[in-house]
């Protein structure tokens, strides 16, 4: 997530325009990750000491809330979720009435759990868990081709995989990316993030 969110600072100078962000000071021992299309789509990580919790929100899902009124959440969506990550249930930012699919991973654990759902039949990606989170499969090919659908930028895997193993930031790298930004403007964006910088 700290990655994504990089790449999207080196990409897009407008934060609103950004599908990506990460911020490493969100609370005390906790750092926040989201994802937001700008179509109503979007997705919130939480890391802190009880490990990490996410979850998302497809709108056009079949697993959506909005299929009822009242609002609904899919049954075993969230029933399972651990009393450590309670704060997270909570957390207004996350705005937990919209979601369709929520995992997490304590610390300590060795998986991925998620509660005891009953998914609709016949469907490849029910709650939009697929699609959302495929871009977290650490291949620098994934984002290359998000790059070129969303900013419209031509970016290379090589500089992509050089932010993933978390390179720190210098005017050589910066120069990699189809960017006008300046080293200057970016290493702002790298502090919130808790991207590393070069000397």
């Amino acid at each position: 997530m700290q990655a994504l969110a990089m790449l999207d600072a080196i990409l897009e100078e407008e934060w609103q325009y950004r599908y990506y962000s990460f911020n490493a000071n969100w609370g005390e021992n906790a750092q926040m990750g989201s994802m937001r299309n700008g179509s109503g789509d979007d997705f919130f990580t939480l890391f802190d000491d009880a490990g990490c919790f996410l979850k998302g929100f497809d709108h056009e899902s079949t697993m959506s809330p909005y299929r009822e009124t009242p609002l609904r959440t899919w049954p075993g969506v969230l029933d399972d979720v651990p009393v450590q990550f309670e704060s997270a249930l909570k957390e207004p930012a996350f705005s937990m009435q919209n979601t369709t699919f929520c995992i997490w991973r304590r610390a300590g654990d060795f998986t991925w759990s998620h509660g005891d759902i009953d998914y609709p039949e016949g469907e490849d990606d029910p709650d939009g868990s697929l699609w959302m989170l495929s871009a977290l499969d650490g291949g620098p090919e994934t984002y290359q081709s998000f790059a070129e659908d969303y900013h419209e930028l031509e970016v290379e895997a090589g500089a992509v995989a050089r932010v993933f193993a978390h390179e720190p930031l210098s005017a050589e790298l910066l120069a990699a990316f189809p960017t006008s930004r300046s080293l200057r403007d970016v290493v702002l964006d790298a502090r919130e993030i808790g991207y590393p910088v070069g000397p």
